[in-house]
């Protein structure tokens, strides 16, 4: 039977053997929800890259840019970390390159897994039936908080896994953990949350509109998949 474990935050990627493996990178607040919706809304690719230096490079050659430190826009560049900011006609064709806090440093860290996709509640049954018919173990890599683990993108892991139980293995605790912590919260997540570090972050930004998109379900069905260094529809 198929595997499938978790990791809870970048920091202890090194514990765990991608290689043959398919790792799904979520990072719910916000970047891998934008750019689930940036497929969904015509982008041609996303670059993801770990430094505001890179993007800069990027942005230089044509690319529109996004760059997001600490929840907040980086000044001199086009697009932030909202997933709103990509319901445009801007976006459709382009290709863009992305900087944020978390979630490109867990997709650049993740290069040597047989596939890397990008999840989120917005593509989570896409997901689920894209790895059912795959052969491949699992890893749901989070991206956690500046290496720390996050409420919101264990829960993400604990829900694929909820669409999974029946065609893979629970391979370590942390996929048991993350699979009982979603059980417990799934009826509401928006409340369930209520108190966790990231919404407080994002909540003194004004952006609850944010939050509560980012954690509907299903509503898409691109998956975003790296290729060489960019992000692709699959």
């Amino acid at each position: 039977m198929k595997h499938i474990d978790v990791c809870l935050t970048p920091d202890l990627l090194h514990l765990h053997t991608i290689e043959n493996t398919i790792v799904v990178v979520a990072d719910v607040f916000r970047a891998t929800s934008c750019m689930v919706t940036a497929f969904a809304y015509g982008v041609n690719s996303i670059v993801p890259v770990a430094t505001i230096e890179e993007c800069r490079q990027w942005q230089e050659r044509g690319y529109l840019a996004a760059a997001e430190r600490n929840a907040r826009k980086v000044e001199g560049f086009e697009l932030d970390n909202s997933p709103f900011t990509y319901m445009t006609e801007q976006i459709r064709g382009a290709n863009i390159a992305v900087t944020t806090t978390n979630g490109t440093l867990a997709i650049t860290k993740s290069r040597s897994a047989v596939k890397v996709l990008v999840g989120s509640f917005l593509n989570l049954d896409a997901i689920a039936r894209y790895l059912k018919s795959e052969r491949y173990d699992v890893m749901v890599l989070c991206a956690g908080w500046k290496g720390r683990v996050n409420m919101e993108d264990t829960l993400f892991a604990g829900a694929l896994i909820d669409r999974l139980k029946d065609s893979f293995a629970l391979a370590e605790d942390s996929a048991i953990m993350a699979h009982r912590l979603y059980c417990d919260g799934k009826d509401n997540l928006v409340s369930y949350m209520a108190n966790a570090s990231h919404i407080r972050r994002l909540q003194k930004l004004g952006i609850q509109r944010d939050i509560t998109y980012c954690l509907q379900h299903d509503l898409y069905e691109e998956i975003p998949v790296l290729r060489g260094n960019a992000l692709v529809r699959l």
